[in-house]
């Protein structure tokens, strides 16, 4: 769902040829894409070859068209959420730019551009996370070594839902003993707007502020997948164009994986996202765990 469409094209390729080898007699493998295509479990590689070469690059939530002016996501929880002045002001002279209209105007259409964008944004990362927490289910019901292999651009999680979802999808991997590891197909990547982003009409400090904030854009946008592949004992392949590499390297599954437990000491109970680090006392060896946890609610009294 988040793929271009010259993305997908390179990720077919490399998985279909992939398929043939990396499963073994004994192995079922499905193809499922967030969008809702699945081809079902399946041990027939021509099955799977088929699903994979079928997908199409889809988005309902992707805005079609360019709007004045053009409000991403990222740019969007910044004005909305944030209250981030200096976004907001950017955007407001790419929409005096491109609508030739008032100041007073354009703060409205940048306003409004940000709320379509925000509700967009958080109804495709909803989706997104409630899809895969679905997939990790549907794996832990099933027996032997359990592996979802993501293939994604990345995504935002951003808001607070996104962070809850994230951190329970971690729960039920470790509880369910399944496997997340990732590949960011889009390879190596530049944070430079290209052709395809039209900033004629924006002013040079509104370009240089949306180059800017897309480089931050796609950065975030590794976080959700590095932090899935660390929390369950995956593997995370990013910054290089040999895919074929990268899915030979994620069909292994770890060796060892530990759940390991903590009681709460000082921690106050109201639901916070608190950042966590787990080392290791010993040398020579390297560790993958989550990066945060989310502490307890109170209980809601009874009456």
């Amino acid at each position: 769902m988040h793929l271009s469409a010259g993305d997908l094209s390179q990720v077919q390729k490399v998985a279909a040829k992939m398929v043939t080898g990396a499963l073994t007699d004994s192995d079922m493998a499905a193809v499922v894409a967030i969008s809702g295509t699945s081809s079902g479990l399946t041990r027939d590689r021509a099955k799977l070859q088929d699903a994979i070469m079928n997908l199409k690059a889809q988005n309902p939530f992707r805005p079609i068209g360019r709007s004045c002016p053009t409000i991403e996501y990222y740019e969007a929880d910044r004005i909305e959420n944030k209250r981030d002045l200096i976004v907001q002001d950017a955007a407001v002279d790419a929409a005096m730019a491109c609508c030739e209209c008032s100041r007073e105007l354009a703060i409205t259409y940048v306003e409004d551009a940000a709320r379509r964008a925000l509700q967009l944004g958080d109804q495709d990362i909803h989706m997104t996370l409630v899809s895969l927490g679905n997939i990790v289910r549907k794996l832990g019901a099933m027996g032997g070594q359990r592996t979802l292999i993501l293939i994604s651009p990345g995504f935002l999680t951003v808001s607070a839902e996104s962070e809850a979802l994230k951190s329970a999808i971690l729960d039920m991997a470790a509880e369910l003993n399944v496997t997340v590891s990732a590949v960011d197909a889009r390879g190596l990547y530049t944070t430079v707007l290209d052709a395809s982003t039209d900033t004629t009409k924006d002013s040079q400090r509104s370009a240089r502020t949306q180059s800017e904030y897309r480089g931050d854009s796609m950065q975030l946008n590794e976080n959700i997948m590095a932090e899935l592949a660390d929390g369950t004992g995956g593997k995370y392949f990013h910054n290089s164009n040999d895919l074929q590499a990268g899915f030979q390297i994620l069909t292994e599954v770890p060796e060892y994986v530990y759940l390991l437990e903590m009681s709460l000491q000082n921690v106050k109970q109201d639901g916070a996202y608190h950042l966590l680090k787990v080392k290791v006392d010993q040398n020579g060896l390297s560790i993958q765990a989550r990066r945060g946890y989310f502490a307890p609610k109170p209980e809601k009294s009874k009456k």
